[in-house]
Formats: C-alpha cells, structure tokens, sequence
C-alpha cells in the first residue's frame, strides 16, 4: 500500500492508493469518504501528510470537500439537454441514471409582476407556485421554482400531490404537448438556503437557468427559475 522508502512523498502515495480505489469502484460517485482520522489510521500517518493527498484530490477534481461535513467522491457530470420538448426525467434517465425530487412549497398566491409579464398575465392574476428539489440518483442538484397560471392549471396542488411530476400533470390538464420557448443562463454563487439544500458550499458557483415554457398554441404556460449544482450538471443546447 504505502513504501516509505520507495523515493515518492507519501501523501503522493495516499492521493494514488484513494484514486486508484475510486476507479475501481471501492468508493462509487457521491459517496463519502472515510474521515480524516479514519484516513491517517489506515495510512499509518499524520493528518497533516493526510491532508495533503485529500487536497491533491480536489485540486484533480477526484473529490470534493465540503466544509463541515467531509470529503466526498465526485460525480459524474450531467449532459443536461435543452430542446424543444425540455424534460427532467427523461433527460437523466437517458444517461440511465435515477431521476428523484421532493416538494419544498406548493401553494396559489398573488403574482409577482415580473413573473406575470413573463406569462402575458394581467397584474390580478394568480400563480400557481411549484417549489421543488430536484435529484440524481439520490443526491440534489437543483432548486426551483415553477409558476403556472392558476386559471389554466385548475386543480393542479391535489393532481402534483398524487403524480408528482409536472409533466404528469400538464399532460392530464390537456397540456402534455407544452415545449421550451425561452431558456435564460447566468451564473451566481448561492444564498445559504441553496447551498444547503444542494449540499455544498456557499463558495460554489450554481447556474441559474430560467425558462418558459408555452402550449401548442403560444401561450405561457409555465415560468421557471432553477439553480443548479456546477459540478454536477451541464446545459447542452440542441441545435
């Protein structure tokens, strides 16, 4: 495992032996590594040398470090597609991996102007409201918000809490056939109920994608706003 006298530095040597588990799969994509302490006693070594090859690690982008809670094995990278019909599930499933979620907030309320603009919506018009995370295999890697106009998406609080998907939904409103109009990106580093909720640091970047998405006929039917994990997902753009 470890040759002390082999002439290469020892924490060079951890960083490998740790690697090298990690492409075999003995530590598989998101999990969490052995603690520091646990680390130094298997290698036989201070933290200090520990800390060393774990931070040659991050800076490979092998794991990633996340204050307070430990270092973690780095996950694949999401090819997230942004098409005409733009769709959570099937863009992960189509990467077989495992689509997942769970509700934050959903509720009827007064829309927010600019988000009523967003929909062609006059200023008394009420929001659907659709605050959800969503999950890869597991593991969060976005927060958004969804807003739908309440007057076409009647009932939509008990057909979510039955179906949980949007696209369930819509479908059994009569609107399945809505697609991708606008798609807006930026970047931004996150406020700490983000990070929280995607589990990472608030030193991370997220990217921000707002979208709108319209029925078959042009009409608004969904404003979206969603912060995503950087290293976790990339936006690929079908031409």
């Amino acid at each position: 495992m470890i040759e002390r006298n082999s002439g290469q530095a020892i924490w060079r040597q951890i960083a490998t032996d740790i690697s090298d588990a990690i492409r075999s799969g003995h530590y598989a994509p998101g999990s969490k590594l052995p603690t520091e302490a646990e680390l130094s006693q298997l290698y036989g070594v201070n933290r200090h040398t520990l800390r060393r090859a774990v931070s040659e690690l991050a800076e490979d982008g092998v794991i990633r470090v996340e204050q307070g809670r430990g270092s973690f094995v780095q996950e694949h990278v999401l090819d997230y597609l942004v098409a005409k019909k733009t769709r959570f599930s099937d863009n992960v499933l189509s990467q077989k991996r495992t689509p997942g979620g769970r509700t934050l907030l959903l509720q009827e309320e007064e829309g927010d102007p600019a988000i009523l603009k967003q929909l062609g919506l006059t200023r008394s018009s009420k929001l659907t409201r659709l605050d959800r995370v969503g999950e890869v295999d597991g593991r969060p890697i976005s927060v958004g918000s969804h807003y739908f106009p309440s007057v076409r998406v009647p009932g939509f609080a008990d057909l979510h809490r039955e179906l949980d998907s949007i696209t369930k939904v819509l479908t059994r409103l009569g609107h399945g056939e809505y697609t991708r109009k606008v798609t807006r990106v930026t970047a931004r580093m996150p406020d700490a109920a983000d990070a929280d909720l995607l589990q990472q640091p608030r030193s991370r970047p997220v990217l921000v994608v707002e979208s709108i998405n319209v029925t078959p006929d042009g009409k608004p039917i969904e404003y979206g706003i969603a912060r995503y994990a950087a290293d976790r997902f990339q936006l690929v753009f079908e031409s």
